[in-house]
């Protein structure tokens, strides 16, 4: 089971400052982290989840959101990351 500690940030390739990390797991769904200056609970130094599709892309059709999460602590990541793999 992968958790927060699993991730590899990089910088954000926004250019504007924060940073991301994406995951992929076998069953073909994953996620991309993203602190930054303009992502949801980012200038108070927590994370936004967006959940990737088996396509590749963002999806908003999933039993655990139909949005990007924001506000979330390292705990709560590894917590949407776990239920991700069980999908």
């Amino acid at each position: 089971m992968k958790t927060f500690e699993d991730l590899e940030f990089k910088d954000h390739p926004n250019g504007m400052g924060g940073v991301q990390a994406k995951i992929q797991f076998a069953n073909g769904f994953g996620a991309s982290i993203v602190k930054t200056p303009f992502s949801y609970g980012g200038t108070r130094g927590l994370y936004e989840l967006a959940i990737i599709g088996k396509d590749g892309d963002i999806t908003y059709d999933t039993p655990i959101t139909d949005d990007v999460l924001g506000h979330l602590s390292e705990a709560e990541v590894t917590v949407t990351l776990a239920q991700i793999q069980a999908l």
